[in-house]
């Protein structure tokens, strides 16, 4: 039988900056991807950077038409 491991619970944490909904986090990091991806030197990076942005665009998208 597996062992089941018990993870702390989360302390609430004071943060002093303000929060953001999920769907700005993920619009500022497609646009992020995609500056990184224009800058970046490297051909793996810059294509692991893209292939991340393609994901979040698609899941941005279908969480937009799907409210």
């Amino acid at each position: 039988m597996g062992q089941v491991i018990a993870f702390p619970e989360p302390k609430a944490k004071i943060s002093e900056e303000p929060g953001i909904d999920l769907l700005t986090a993920v619009d500022v990091a497609i646009r992020d991807l995609r500056d990184i991806g224009g800058r970046c030197d490297d051909p793996l990076a810059r294509a692991l950077a893209e292939d991340c942005r393609k994901m979040l665009q698609r899941a941005f998208e279908d969480a937009l038409l799907t409210g």
